[in-house]
C-alpha cells in the first residue's frame, strides 16, 4: 500500500475518458470482494478458518520470493496476479484512491495501450525486483502499489507543474497546494527512508517495490516522450482526496 500524505486534486477527473483506469479499479475491487481478505464470503468461514483461508489465498496468488526463484513455472506468474490482490480494506481503498486520482490524466496523456503496458509491466518488475532483493523470503507480497507508484513516476514526468494537494502533519494537516515536482520526489524520499529502516510485515507490497515502480514509471514516460519533459501542467483542480495512514 502507498503510505504518504498526498492526494492529487484533478478537476478533469470527471470528464477525462479513462477506460483502462476504471477497468483496473473494478477488477481489483471484484477480486477483493470475492476473496477471503474481504471477510464477506461465508464460504471462507470465520475466525481461525478465515485466517487460514487468507493465508492460503495470499500464498497462492501473491509473490513469495523463495518460490519465485526455485524454478517453478507457476511462480513466474505471481508478480502479475499479485497486482490484483489486496490484504485488507484499507490496503485496497488506499491504492484505489491513488489510482482514481492519478490514473485518468496519466492515461489520457500516455494513451490507453502505453498506460496499460506501463501499469502492468512496471508493476510486475517492481515486485520482481523486490523478490530478487529478498530471494530467501517466504513472506507473501500482494497489492497494486508497485504499479500505482509507476503511475506517480509517470505523472511527475508528464505533469511536473501539476498541482498536488498535500496534507502535511507539520502544517497541522491543513491542505497545501504544491507542484508535483515538489511533492512526488518528497514522497519517494519517504519510501527510501522507510525501506531502509522498516521491515515489511504480513501480506503487502514492500517500500522497495514502491521505489522501483516509481523509477520505472518515470523512465517509461521519459522514453515514450522522447526525453522531452511535458511543458503543460495538469488542468486546474477541484480539491479531492484524503489522507492515507
Amino acid at each position: 500500500m502507498i503510505r504518504n500524505w498526498t492526494a492529487a486534486a484533478a478537476g478533469a477527473l470527471r470528464t477525462t475518458p479513462a477506460p483502462v483506469t476504471r477497468t483496473l479499479i473494478v477488477l481489483c475491487c471484484l477480486v477483493f470482494l470475492i476473496g477471503p481478505a474481504s471477510g464477506l464470503h461465508p464460504a471462507h468461514g470465520s475466525g481461525e478458518e478465515l485466517l487460514a483461508a487468507q493465508r492460503d489465498y495470499f500464498r497462492r496468488w501473491g509473490v513469495i520470493p523463495a518460490d519465485l526463484f526455485d524454478g517453478s513455472p507457476a511462480a513466474v506468474l505471481t508478480p502479475a496476479t499479485a497486482l490484483f490482490v489486496h490484504g485488507s480494506w484499507v490496503h485496497l481503498l488506499g491504492n484505489m484512491l491513488f489510482l482514481h486520482v492519478f490514473g485518468p490524466l496519466t492515461e489520457a496523456r500516455m494513451g490507453r495501450m502505453r498506460f496499460a503496458l506501463c501499469y502492468a509491466g512496471c508493476g510486475y518488475l517492481a515486485l520482481l525486483g523486490y523478490a530478487a532483493a529478498n530471494a530467501g523470503s517466504e513472506r507473501s507480497l500482494v497489492g497494486a502499489s508497485g504499479a500505482i507508484s509507476a503511475l506517480l513516476g509517470a505523472f511527475l514526468f508528464l505533469f511536473p507543474r501539476g498541482r498536488v494537494t498535500s496534507l502535511l502533519p507539520f502544517a497541522f494537516f491543513l491542505p497545501v497546494r504544491l507542484p508535483a515536482w515538489a511533492v512526488l520526489p518528497f514522497w519517494a524520499a519517504l519510501q527510501w527512508a522507510a525501506a531502509g529502516r522498516t521491515p515489511e510485515g504480513g501480506p503487502g507490497v514492500a517500500y522497495l517495490a514502491h521505489l522501483l515502480g516509481f523509477a520505472l514509471g518515470f523512465g517509461c514516460a521519459w522514453v515514450w516522450r522522447g526525453g522531452a519533459t511535458t511543458v503543460k501542467s495538469a488542468p486546474a483542480p477541484a480539491p479531492e482526496g484524503e489522507n492515507q495512514p
